[in-house]
């Protein structure tokens, strides 16, 4: 006779061993070593989950579970709405080598009866859900990183040739805000590389070129523009607002000033320079490594570097 959906469940709790939300909750709060696996599906997990969960839809959980949870001896604790898929994907679980896995008793609806907390990450539109999609197969990103972009201020330093890709990449990708900085206009001789602009822009200034160009690429990306040059007296005030800074300039005093500002402000610098068919690209983090200034303690001479 074949099984039921009774049956399975309770095989289930047979093998499996049920906590209830009181134990989860006071287990997190001595800090134990604990996962919280969330198997319910995208829709359930936007409308609230329990902090620091790991969310693998039941579907795809023999797909994804070594992925995230890459140690079986780890103490994981499996939750779903009421509980009887939790009971079934710990059960698998089980079979895929977690010793020391349990269910949830009564799932987040118990939880959150309790009056324990649930967080609600940003909620995405249905039009930022398509155009971020391919975002959300990425594990490292999903649809809480692509809230945490799209919250994220990047501040662009020259609009040409480095700042050119790396813009239109940081909109498409889903940047909240954008700020631009560069005080040029376009020449038709940038046109070869600086694919913001276009030629029917050309004496524009680059950061009004640029900002057209990723508002057609990605509206969602609000664009503040600084149609001026770096000096020591507008630096600081400009990098305040921002959370990272890209230098994309193409001028060693600019470079330096960049470095300075960042450093004494707190925020991390994406640096890139190129030279024809050489680059370099590297992260500068205040206080967490060596900045550029460490690097190369002074700039070289005027006219050695050829533009």
């Amino acid at each position: 006779m074949p099984k039921t959906q009774q049956d399975f469940l309770e095989e289930a709790r047979r093998e499996i061993p049920e906590v209830t939300v009181e134990e989860v909750e006071a287990r997190r709060k001595r800090g134990d070593d604990l996962i919280l696996l969330d198997v319910r599906e995208k829709d359930e997990v936007r409308a609230g989950y329990i902090d620091g969960a790991v969310t693998i839809p039941r579907g795809f959980l023999e797909f994804q579970a070594a992925g995230q949870i890459p140690n079986t001896d780890k103490d994981v604790v499996v939750y779903c709405a009421g509980g009887a898929r939790s009971l079934l994907a710990a059960k698998v679980l089980r079979s895929m080598g977690y010793d020391r896995v349990s269910s949830l008793a009564g799932g987040i609806t118990r939880w959150r009866d309790a009056g324990y907390a649930v967080v609600r990450d940003r909620q995405l539109s249905a039009e930022q859900l398509e155009r971020y999609s391919r975002h959300f197969l990425l594990s490292q990103i999903g649809e809480k990183g692509q809230g945490k972009l799209l919250d994220a201020k990047v501040l662009l330093v020259g609009a040409g040739g480095l700042g050119s890709p790396s813009g239109l990449y940081l909109a498409a990708a889903g940047i909240g805000t954008l700020g631009i900085v560069d005080a040029d206009v376009v020449d038709l001789s940038n046109l070869q590389r600086q694919i913001l602009h276009s030629t029917d822009r050309i004496g524009v200034p680059k950061t009004e070129s640029a900002k057209q160009m990723i508002n057609a690429l990605n509206p969602d990306v609000q664009i503040r523009l600084h149609n001026e040059r770096l000096t020591v007296d507008n630096v600081m005030a400009i990098f305040q607002d921002y959370d990272i800074i890209v230098d994309g300039c193409d001028n060693f005093p600019t470079r330096y000033l960049v470095n300075d500002a960042a450093f004494f402000a707190g925020k991390p610098v994406v640096h890139g320079s190129i030279f024809q068919f050489e680059g370099q690209a590297s992260v500068f983090k205040p206080h967490a490594g060596p900045c550029y200034r460490c690097l190369f303690p002074t700039p070289p001479p005027p006219g050695m570097v050829p533009s």
